[in-house]
């Protein structure tokens, strides 16, 4: 018996995971040497329901299409939220996952913040387990490649009335991945547009926070700049996190980010970075950066490095930004934190060094 909360109340939920496997995969026909990112996806997902105040059995079966009616709240309130994690292979064909209870308790605070069901976690990490060794083919053993997983619920109930579902879609699909971003990247400082202010939904990983972005980040595509980093609502003065990565500046021998608030994405990859930037030495701050801070330190020289982190995107090294008439190039750095760190995670995550954190889970 499996339980969830939801509303206060416990509810039961119906146990096992029914199997239905795909006459003949379609892995042979994927050419794996050109995947853009998110566009291919595995033999097999998971689907469970959530209806009449318990979760139904999980069903895992082959990749297809799924039909919502027009009335489907989703498409009208839109209570979605989903997560992002990975799956990797190494030299000698075992498969892990990377943190995933920290996705399944994320996930569960997305889903309080939008009034829905709390996942269980033998549906969101068996499910994930069971769906990833069914397909453990789809991951593919080399530098970069893995399987991305994208966990998602979504609101499946009928009606146009403006209140909480009481019906619930989680779904499990996968798609094999290698480099999210292709190129040098570079920023531009938010300095009218906000992504999101306090007492909202920022810390989720609900849906509506990416859509709201894609209007202002293509502004910045317009200009040449491949991503936003956000700054605070209320004075644009600080900086929280880009559009899919948790922001960290070098500068001088420290890396600095923005603390934890309700605004920022609490990321499972920049918390791995924090406590492996550490482990090697290097003094964190987690505290309110400015744009002023920012601006004087590419002046005077004492910034270094400026990356990303994050599950799709890993560690990525950040070339320049703008903030209004400022544009500032990053300079070559023979020392580079954001390398050094990148090797370290990856090693983890490929099985390559020990995992004294726990962090690698055996599919």
């Amino acid at each position: 018996m499996y339980i969830c909360t939801i509303n206060n109340e416990q509810k039961r939920m119906k146990s096992n995971i029914e199997i239905q496997r795909v006459e003949k995969s379609k892995i042979d026909a994927v050419d794996f040497d050109n995947l853009p990112f998110g566009s291919v996806y595995s033999d097999h997902m998971l689907e469970c329901d959530f209806k009449n105040g318990e979760w139904q059995t999980p069903v895992i079966k082959p990749y297809s299409p799924i039909t919502l009616d027009p009335s489907a709240k989703i498409f009208h309130y839109g209570q979605s939220i989903f997560e992002g994690m990975k799956a990797f292979k190494d030299a000698t064909g075992e498969v892990f996952l990377f943190r995933p209870e920290d996705n399944w308790k994320r996930c569960n605070e997305s889903a309080k913040r939008l009034a829905m069901p709390e996942v269980p976690k033998e549906v969101f990490i068996n499910g994930l387990k069971e769906l990833v060794g069914m397909d453990k083919e789809w991951v593919r053993f080399g530098e970069g490649l893995s399987l991305y997983l994208r966990p998602f619920m979504i609101a499946s109930e009928n009606g146009v009335a403006a209140a909480p579902a009481t019906e619930y879609k989680f779904m499990i699909i996968m798609s094999p991945a290698f480099a999210y971003y292709k190129g040098d990247v570079r920023v531009v400082i938010a300095s009218e547009f906000s992504r999101a202010a306090n007492g909202g939904v920022g810390y989720a990983k609900a849906a509506g926070n990416y859509a709201a972005s894609f209007y202002p980040n293509n502004l910045a595509l317009q200009e040449g700049y491949q991503q936003i980093i956000w700054t605070d609502a209320a004075s644009h003065e600080y900086l929280e996190e880009a559009g899919t990565m948790n922001i960290f500046l070098r500068i001088g021998d420290k890396l600095l980010t923005a603390p934890n608030n309700d605004r920022i994405l609490n990321g499972v990859t920049r918390r791995s970075v924090i406590q492996m930037a550490k482990d090697h030495g290097i003094t964190v701050e987690e505290r309110r950066i400015s744009v002023k801070e920012l601006r004087e330190a590419a002046n005077d020289g004492t910034l270094k490095e400026i990356f990303g982190s994050g599950t799709a995107a890993v560690i990525v090294p950040i070339r320049g930004f703008k903030h209004k008439e400022l544009k500032h190039e990053l300079p070559a750095s023979n020392d580079s934190y954001a390398l050094k760190l990148m090797v370290a995670l990856k090693d983890i995550q490929y099985n390559r060094a020990e995992d004294k954190y726990g962090w690698r889970v055996k599919v």
